[in-house]
């Protein structure tokens, strides 16, 4: 099968569920208001793209390269990204709903969650120093045996980390976050 080059293209308002992607690489490719839901997007390279309004709830990512992907008020329900070809994986999420998602060992030093959902999601073995998690919730989200250090936690809602299971050093959390360090000790802070 034949691979794609795209490059500076504009998809809006296209429903890949329906009719798929094709396999090839996408840089500096803008998708606007998209429905990815339950497709194969394996084995697609997408380079410095933006996603925006886009469903990629269950999407396959099976060898996806991510690299500097931004996604924007997206929906993104149940996905893989454990299964993403993590060379160069760079991705920043704003306003986006990843509830049920899994970044199991993933190296994903910087990344950026700005004002997500992150219900019950997997981040257990990652790498998530110097990341920022600014007013997402993380209600069940997992943490275990997580790098953390120098994490930012000071605007996060509903995390529960323990610090001896995860890596903390000179992570940052507001004296309000405090008690989702404790929640293991069943104490009561007042």
């Amino acid at each position: 099968m034949e691979q794609v080059y795209v490059t500076d293209k504009i998809f809006e308002k296209t429903d890949f569920s329906l009719s798929p992607l094709a396999k090839g690489e996408y840089e500096q490719c803008t998708f606007v208001n998209c429905d990815f839901s339950n497709s194969d997007l394996s084995e697609i390279k997408f380079l410095s793209c933006e996603f925006s309004l886009c469903n990629l709830s269950l999407a396959k990512l099976n060898h996806t390269a991510l690299s500097e992907a931004i996604f924007i008020d997206c929906k993104m329900l149940g996905l893989d990204f454990e299964a993403c070809n993590d060379f160069g994986l760079s991705v920043s999420f704003r306003n986006c709903i990843l509830n049920n998602s899994s970044f199991y060992k993933l190296k994903l030093k910087k990344t950026s969650f700005t004002a997500c959902k992150l219900l019950e999601v997997d981040f257990s073995e990652c790498d998530l120093s110097f990341a920022v998690f600014d007013n997402s919730d993380l209600s069940g989200a997992t943490f275990d045996n997580t790098l953390l250090e120098k994490s930012d936690f000071r605007k996060a809602l509903n995390y529960s980390i323990d610090p001896e299971r995860n890596r903390i050093k000179k992570a940052k959390f507001s004296y309000n976050g405090i008690i989702g360090l404790l929640g293991k000790y069943n104490i009561e802070v007042e």
